[in-house]
């Protein structure tokens, strides 16, 4: 290697040109201008730094690295060395002259250093005390001398050498701004010297004795908690004012930093000072109360826990947890947090109702007596109840509880069924709407590890009940949600399940509960959506929709006895006709229910009811006083109905006026009841070709397919040519085109309305029918006969065409509407051409 003249290096490390001073440079070469610009402050910065390196020549020396440390000049430490590598540079230096130059790691992990690990600045360290230590390191005591610019590093031998070139301070330029920037940086030392536990104060009385820029910057850089790599910006900065100020930036974040770590010192603290005074105050508080005689309100809620918990009747795990538990509180300051969320449990242990009943009233003529005083109709129903309070009376705590489910449309009263039920019991009633439920936790409660958490909506119902055996309708339990919270429905599956409900456990609680006693009644107004789980552990109860007849006697019963009442009004003095009833139920309204039924009489009532008031007020303005009320002096006729409810909104289907071709009378039921349709048949000359019209879905399209392929198979039996399939066009139109219709059970009154047209024998107008069709002609069983038998009958009907097999379903129909009809129990598709045709 080629050696080079320590004035070369000068000029590769800060470049050339002439000092500030005019003084001759280090190095031949052109002079350079001095513009006033300003890119020459960085030139002076560089020149003020050439001054500080002397001339002196290369010295080399074994080099000691050191990790998370930076030494200074001047600056006395002690080193522990333990590294092979570092052993031998430093007994080197003692059998030299004790000088090495000490440079830090730029990545502290390694162990094994090599050049390209090590910084290019260091600092001369002269060793003076030396302690071999008994695990095989040694501690020396350093003290640095100068700083350091590497200028090559040599890895040949057992350790690190490196050819250096001494960096010697100068006497910095006087001035203003160096005697300001040391009073700054002495008073922010001060600040952090009385803050930071790290720096002492000697530290900072050393700091008040240095007079130059440089020392002090360095004696505040390695006192200060700074991290490494600013240590060692500081040790390769040459020029003590640019040192001292970068020196300042670090002290005053480092004092901000400081002033943070004061104040949440302070605000802990003064929680902390906070809290344990609260704690004497109440150690206090309980010395005086026990020195007068007074008890301490948390060993009040204790001993009232304990009784509550004797009281309550828990089995042997309940009431073992429970007193866990208390025992947990006493021993707990009242002021810990958990002590609250402690004492919420316990208060929900102790509220439950586990042992507290009702007596069952088991008369079952008395309950008998009090469902038909509250319901009208729903034989079913009030003879599954009646059963249960039999079986109950003669088998006791052995029957378990079924679990019912009300099926039907909205508004027949399946949840007053529920309240009136309990009357009939002598239960108490306790009602949980399930609509929009989509979490799992509303059933089965959150754990207690959840701020704020409480048992499910369960047992939060049972304990505002307050017995364990209530009658408890669950509303609405086919519009129960899923979603990421979990399946409410696979929750209820335990609490509905005779079999498992005995030891109900809810997240909250954690501890079995006992539902098996309660009798839970579900309503719903579809049983699809209900999960087949579900719906296994259920004896489903279907409630069809009231009857006109039904609607009518629950009306006079009923509804409008309480819309009197509700408005204001005498009984005497308003009155209802039979027939205005029974228009409001034919003309006003269209349900299965009778909500609807109940806001047209309300709303007759409030219309009479401003009459009367105004008549009041009149009366009241004359001075003269109130008439008494005037029997019928509101009667509501059917003529009167349009001039409180306006012209009706609602049509119901009547039979024919005459025997027409290609007409047949068909019923039709949905959840508002049954109604009539007629079904019309056109042919055209054609191809063939079959158009259905009517809004029609796809299992009546097919019906009337089949329809089709019947009188097509069946053509010379009923004396048609079947060459004519190929010449006409068929039109099958199902009137209400706007409603949609389907099902299967208009099937035989497609093919009677076919076959009259296609033989142009008339239908006769006092037949209606219903059936499937299947294409050999068999007649099959369908639904909701006894609403098309009642919408048969209001539409002046006399003889009705059902399928064979629901000849059975004839008992479901009022005995009187029964002997008003002839009824046609059919097989095959002849009778009915039999029946419903006119013969030629």
């Amino acid at each position: 290697m080629t050696s080079k003249k320590s004035s070369e290096i000068i000029d590769e490390l800060f470049g050339s040109g002439p000092p500030e001073d005019g003084s001759a440079p280090y190095s031949s070469g052109p002079a350079r201008e001095s513009n006033p610009r300003p890119e020459l402050a960085s030139r002076r910065t560089t020149r003020r730094r050439r001054r500080m390196i002397t001339r002196s020549p290369l010295i080399e020396m074994p080099v000691l690295p050191l990790r998370e440390t930076v030494i200074y000049p001047h600056m006395v430490t002690p080193l522990f060395v333990g590294r092979d590598a570092s052993l031998r540079a430093v007994e080197q230096a003692l059998d030299t002259d004790r000088s090495l130059i000490v440079v830090a790691q730029r990545d502290q992990d390694i162990d094994d250093v090599e050049a390209q690990h090590l910084y290019t600045v260091g600092c001369e360290v002269t060793i003076g005390r030396v302690l071999k230590m008994p695990e095989g390191s040694t501690s020396i005591l350093v003290q640095g001398q100068r700083r350091l610019q590497i200028v090559e590093y040599s890895e040949g031998g057992s350790y690190i050498t490196a050819r250096a070139l001494p960096i010697v301070e100068v006497e910095a330029e006087g001035g203003l701004e160096s005697e300001a920037l040391i009073r700054v940086v002495l008073e922010l030392f001060e600040r952090v010297a009385k803050l930071s536990r790290n720096v002492s104060d000697d530290a900072y009385v050393a700091a008040l004795n240095v007079d130059e820029p440089g020392p002090l910057a360095d004696l505040v850089a390695s006192t200060i908690q700074i991290d490494n790599a600013a240590r060692q910006q500081i040790l390769e900065e040459f020029d003590p004012l640019t040192r001292l100020q970068k020196v300042h930036i670090m002290l005053a974040k480092e004092l901000d930093l400081l002033d943070m770590e004061s104040k949440i010192q302070g605000d802990v603290q003064k929680e902390i000072d906070h809290s344990q005074r609260e704690y004497y105050l109440r150690e206090q508080m309980k010395a005086i109360q026990h020195e007068l005689g007074e008890e301490d309100p948390l060993t009040r809620d204790i001993r009232e826990f304990r009784a509550k918990i004797a009281a309550a009747g828990m089995s042997e795990e309940v009431l073992a947890r429970a007193t866990e538990e208390i025992d947990r509180l006493a021993a707990m300051p009242s002021i810990s947090p958990e002590a609250s969320v402690l004492r919420g449990y316990i208060e929900w242990l102790v509220a439950l109702p586990w042992s507290v009943a009702t007596e069952d009233r088991l008369d079952i003529r008395a309950a008998a007596a009090t469902l038909e005083r509250n319901h009208y109709g729903l034989e079913k129903v009030k003879e599954r109840i009646l059963e249960f309070l039999a079986v109950r009376k003669l088998a006791g705590a052995k029957q378990k509880s079924p679990i019912l489910c009300f099926v039907g449309p909205p508004g027949v009263g399946k949840t007053s069924l529920g309240r009136s039920i309990a009357e009939a019991m002598g239960r108490k009633f306790a009602r949980l709407s399930l609509g929009g439920v989509r979490d799992e936790a509303e059933i089965r409660g959150h754990r207690r590890t959840y701020i704020g958490a409480l048992p499910g909506r369960i047992l939060q119902t049972m304990k505002t009940v307050g017995v364990c055996n209530p009658v408890f309708i669950m509303d609405e339990i086919d519009k129960l949600g899923m979603d990421y919270r979990g399946d409410p429905a696979a929750a209820l599956l335990e609490v509905l399940d005779p079999e498992q409900n005995n030891a109900f456990s809810d997240h909250y609680l954690e501890v079995p509960f006992d539902l098996s006693r309660v009798l839970f009644i579900l309503t719903a107004n579809v049983l699809d959506p209900v999960p087949s789980a579900l719906r296994d552990r259920m004896e489903v109860i279907e409630l069809p929709g009231y009857t006109e007849e039904e609607k009518f006697h629950i009306a006079r019963q009923f509804l409008v006895s309480k819309q009197l009442e509700q408005n204001g009004l005498d009984a005497a003095e308003m009155t209802f006709g039979d027939r205005a009833l029974h228009e409001i139920i034919r003309s006003y309204t269209h349900e299965a229910g009778v909500r609807n039924l109940e806001r047209e009489v309300g709303a007759i009532c409030r219309k009479v009811a401003r009459s009367v008031a105004e008549a009041g007020e009149d009366e009241a303005a004359e001075s003269k006083p109130r008439r008494k009320a005037n029997p019928n002096r509101y009667h509501i006729t059917e003529k009167t109905l349009e001039k409180y409810l306006g012209p009706s909104r609602f049509s119901y289907g009547i039979a024919e006026k005459r025997d027409e071709v290609g007409v047949a009378t068909g019923v039709s039921w949905s959840a508002a009841g049954g109604d009539t349709m007629g079904i019309e048949v056109t042919l055209m000359d054609g191809s063939g070709k079959l158009t259905l019209t009517g809004q029609l879905g796809e299992v009546m399209r097919e019906s009337a397919q089949a329809g089709i392929s019947y009188a097509r198979s069946w053509a010379r039996q009923f004396g048609i040519d079947p060459a004519r399939f190929e010449k006409l066009d068929i039109h099958i139109h199902v009137p209400a085109g706007a409603i949609p219709k389907d099902g299967p059970s208009a099937g035989i009154t497609m093919a009677t309305a076919l076959i009259s047209a296609l033989t142009q024998r008339p239908v006769r107008r006092e037949v209606a029918m219903t059936g499937e069709i299947t294409l050999r002609g068999k007649v099959l069983p369908i639904g909701g006969l006894k609403e098309k038998v009642l919408a048969a009958h209001r539409a002046g009907i006399t003889t009705f065409i059902l399928p064979k097999e629901n000849e059975k379903d004839l008992l479901e129909i009022p005995s009187n509407i029964r002997k008003q009809l002839r009824f046609v129990p059919v097989e095959q598709m002849s009778e009915v051409i039999g029946a419903a045709l006119r013969q030629e």
